[in-house]
């Protein structure tokens, strides 16, 4: 599928997000591969430099599946390129830069969409992968800031009650964001009593980000490659959450990651959300609803799916694949036929 073709009406993308440690050599990849075929998987997101990626994409090609390149954006953690440039990464309100202070858990290591050379950086790790021939897309995920609010079920668990915005999980303050927002508005945000409430602010941080995915798009269309991202699970709620405004992307398809027992919701949030994001989008990209196995039981991933399509997705895509069992794969494999 080329980057200017939208899901055929009368397909329905059945897709997993996978790391690449499923297989090793060739014969084991084309094991899994066969698998997931037979049972009605149409796309791969896969994690892998670009080598193994391309590795993959090869083999998929025989058995009619899309490989997608899963690759993180912004959260760059163990990024020895990276960490050379201290100033590349993100800085929160308290002034503490993320090279050093991993909010939440170890692996959160953020660079700043403020930062030059950070964009430059990120850019050309996307422009590699754009460049292999027969990959469906780039597909993007921590494309955002650091969770200023966690999911309701995810705070206890860091013993956290987050009823406001507190000064370490709020993000964006490298000293470019500070000084450009400053020669805008005429105040450096650090020095506001309350920035975590201007709008201003919040926008000119969501802009930093939608124009760093829209200079990535312009990279990858130019491959003739489509660009996917995952991302939470609906436009105001991302924008709130996590400070990412991707109705306002240039994709091919979004996938909002629709966890619902992250944030203590119903089999019915699934539909909800997902008709959030077709709204939104405006018929400008299509939308492929995340689903979280290890929340679902075979009977509720088959309510789950009913759900997502009920809400206008184009497809599903399950998290991850190695969760799932062969009572979930009989439900994939059912859908699929159906399709």
């Amino acid at each position: 599928m080329s980057c200017s073709e939208k899901t055929p009406e009368s397909s329905f993308i059945i897709a997993a997000w996978t790391g690449g440690d499923i297989a090793e050599t060739e014969e084991e990849w084309r094991t899994q591969l066969d698998h997931f075929s037979s049972n009605g998987l149409t796309d791969l997101f896969l994690s892998a430099s670009p080598e193994e990626t391309e590795t993959v994409v090869n083999i998929a090609d025989d058995y009619s599946m899309n490989i997608h390149a899963w690759v993180w954006t912004l959260n760059r953690p163990r990024d020895t390129t990276a960490a050379k440039h201290p100033e590349w990464y993100a800085v929160n309100r308290n002034g503490d830069n993320s090279y050093d202070y991993r909010a939440y858990v170890d692996y959160y290591q953020w660079l700043s969409p403020f930062s030059e050379g950070a964009r430059e950086y990120i850019k050309s790790n996307m422009a590699e992968y754009a460049k292999i021939t027969g990959l469906t897309s780039v597909h993007l995920d921590y494309v955002r800031y650091v969770d200023v609010i966690l999911g309701a079920d995810l705070q206890p668990k860091y013993d956290l009650v987050q009823d406001r915005q507190f000064p370490k999980y709020d993000y964006g303050y490298h000293p470019n964001a500070r000084r450009e927002f400053e020669e805008l508005f005429g105040v450096d945000p650090m020095k506001m009593e309350h920035p975590e409430l201007s709008m201003e602010w919040l926008q000119f941080r969501l802009n930093a980000v939608t124009s760093l995915v829209n200079e990535i798009a312009q990279i990858v269309h130019a491959e003739d490659k489509m660009l996917t991202a995952a991302v939470f699970p609906f436009p105001e709620m991302s924008r709130q959450m996590v400070r990412q405004d991707w109705a306002s992307w240039n994709l091919d398809i979004a996938l909002p990651m629709l966890y619902q027992n992250f944030y203590r919701q119903n089999l019915e949030w699934i539909q909800f959300s997902t008709a959030q994001g077709v709204r939104e989008a405006h018929d400008r990209f299509d939308i492929v609803a995340g689903l979280y196995i290890p929340a679902l039981n075979p009977d509720e991933l088959q309510t789950a799916v009913q759900k997502a399509k009920a809400g206008g997705a184009k497809g599903i895509s399950v998290f991850d694949i190695n969760a799932l069992s062969e009572e979930h794969w009989e439900v994939l494999s059912t859908i699929s036929s159906r399709n």
